[in-house]
């Protein structure tokens, strides 16, 4: 069967037929182990998931050496996620590293079209998967891709009577999708042209098994193997369940977890991870009846945040229905642990009834008049941000240009009178949380990171600059806030602010950037805030001397 007959859709592979003819010998393997493992949390911080142990044996130890015991020596493997720590195989076992420099923002189809050239005849292998028994072989009779026969509600396949993996319909389940798969001839010519053409921004999110499909199925036959014989472990419970003993499971946040609440850690269960966010990651677990979120630092982040403020911070709001009260808080290295609210939501920026209630939850904040020991210096923290590029120039090419500006804003600003107490700084609306409660919906900020003393005003330029809002939605904004009595000078002060923190945190998106953290049109719309509203601010500065 030529490749152009699978490309076209006018032949299905017949596994039943000249089965003989086919016997083919495995010449590579890839493995893929450039991802996060975001769903091991928390040991995923600092171990990649290829490099956990099972029974004292790494989970990529025990899959190259199964691999070579039947004579596969031409071993890739595309790392991403803490690359340095795979550095070692190539000494012990010669494997090829290819680098995904791209892994925090494209799925493992980026991984695998960059070493699209090498699939022949080839294993493909996920770095996550421990196998009791060999599942590889000196000789293959046709291409497959293995399954468990586990019934699994997040599969995209099932087993059919001719052993083919159709398609199953987002309410029906299907079988475990074990991701190890081997392409013989023509199906790695077919696979190959697929990856090249699929590497794109559309499919960012994608995982390899996308080239597979033709319509409403695979076009390797199945490989179904026992859910007992090969364990995929993508979570820190389902490592526990295997191994005990592990010595990954040794983990600070789980250690402090049993602390804070007085409990043994295999009482700690139902470990899920939250959405990462732009500086921490968190999860959910569980503790008896009562369910809790644990927050952990990101990259870099002790760099950017000073963590005995934070804890001053909430010292100060703890008891006032401003946030959530956390549970435990380490000063130290940041770990934070809060209770669980049941039926939360963020704040839509679209909506203009959210909209009025969280300004009228802010300006009440700001009226509290609160104090703290510390400043949040807006252009102290500019000079910082770009301090940790380490001499490296910005890539805007203006940049020098338009940091003058912005901070030639700050006379202007220095002979106003202003306010000046306790300010979120960080009150976009991710961070103001809608929740349930017996008397109805209530409300709440979080994230209280940044916080410090600072002028309240700069608030409303955080919530404008972070929903993308252009100058219309901006002025509306503030109108909500001031209840249409903002006075001219105080809309300038406001457009300064946006103009100002809109370079802040495109110098801090260029300091993440060079720790592989990308954001995208966040970076780019934050810094034509700066230039933009620097104009604004200008022209309404010159109206008012006029």
């Amino acid at each position: 069967m030529s490749v152009e007959e699978y490309l076209d859709g006018k032949k299905v592979l017949d596994f039943e037929k000249n089965i003989e003819d086919k016997v083919g010998t495995p010449s590579n393997a890839i493995i893929l182990a450039a991802g996060f493992g975001m769903r091991m949390v928390p040991i995923n911080m600092t171990v990649p998931k290829a490099l956990l142990e099972v029974n004292g044996e790494r989970l990529i130890d025990r899959l190259i050496r199964q691999l070579r015991s039947v004579g596969i020596k031409d071993i890739t493997v595309v790392v991403g996620f803490l690359k340095d720590q795979f550095e070692y195989l190539i000494d012990e076992y010669g494997v090829h590293l290819v680098v995904n420099e791209e892994y925090a923002n494209k799925n493992n189809l980026h991984s695998l079209a960059l070493v699209a050239n090498r699939i022949n005849s080839t294993y493909i292998v996920p770095c996550d998967i421990w196998c009791s028994t060999n599942p590889f072989h000196e000789k293959e009779l046709y291409s497959w891709y293995m399954v468990s026969d586990l019934v699994d509600e997040e599969s995209e396949v099932r087993v059919n009577r001719k052993m083919e993996l159709v398609r199953v319909s987002e309410k029906k389940a299907g079988n475990g999708m074990i991701g190890i798969a081997y392409l013989g001839e023509p199906e790695s010519i077919l696979v190959k042209n697929r990856l090249k053409s699929m590497d794109n921004e559309g499919h960012n999110d994608s995982f390899w098994e996308k080239a597979l499909y033709q319509k409403d199925r695979m076009i390797l036959r199945a490989n179904v193997v026992h859910m007992s014989d090969i364990v995929e472990i993508n979570t820190y419970e389902q490592l526990r369940d295997l191994d005990s003993g592990s010595n990954q499971l040794k983990s600070d946040a789980i250690a402090t977890i049993a602390y804070a609440l007085d409990c043994k850690e295999d009482e700690i269960v139902d470990i899920c991870v939250l959405k990462k966010g732009m500086t921490n990651r968190s999860f959910l677990f569980r503790v008896r009846d009562e369910k809790y979120i644990m927050r952990i630092p990101g990259e870099g982040t002790d760099l950017l945040i000073d963590r005995k403020h934070e804890a001053e911070v909430f010292s100060t709001i703890s008891g006032m229905g401003l946030c959530d009260d956390p549970v435990y808080i380490n000063p130290e290295n940041g770990y934070k642990i809060t209770r669980y609210l049941e039926g939360i939501r963020a704040c839509n920026s679209e909506d203009i009834r959210d909209l009025k209630k969280c300004m009228r939850k802010l300006k009440a904040f700001h009226s509290m008049n609160l104090k703290v020991s510390h400043t949040f210096d807006i252009f102290g923290q500019i000079e910082f941000y770009e301090s940790l590029w380490d001499g490296n120039p910005s890539v805007f090419r203006d940049y020098k240009v338009t940091k003058s500006n912005v901070f030639s804003l700050k006379n202007y600003l220095d002979g106003l009178k202003k306010d000046w107490c306790l300010t979120h700084i960080d009150a976009v609306p991710d961070n103001f949380l809608f929740y349930q409660t017996e008397e109805g919906e209530a409300l709440q900020l979080t994230d209280w990171e940044y916080s410090g003393m600072q002028d309240p005003h700069v608030d409303i330029a955080m919530f404008c600059i972070y929903s993308l809002y252009d100058k219309k939605l901006c002025d509306r904004l503030i109108d909500i806030y001031f209840r249409g009595d903002c006075g001219k000078e105080i809309r300038t002060k406001i457009y300064c602010y946006i103009a100002i923190c809109g370079l802040l945190w495109s110098n801090w998106c260029e300091y993440k950037r060079k720790l592989g953290v990308e954001f995208g049109e966040y970076s780019l719309r934050q810094y034509r805030y700066a230039k933009d509203f620097y104009k604004l601010a200008k022209e309404m500065m010159s109206e008012e001397e006029s």
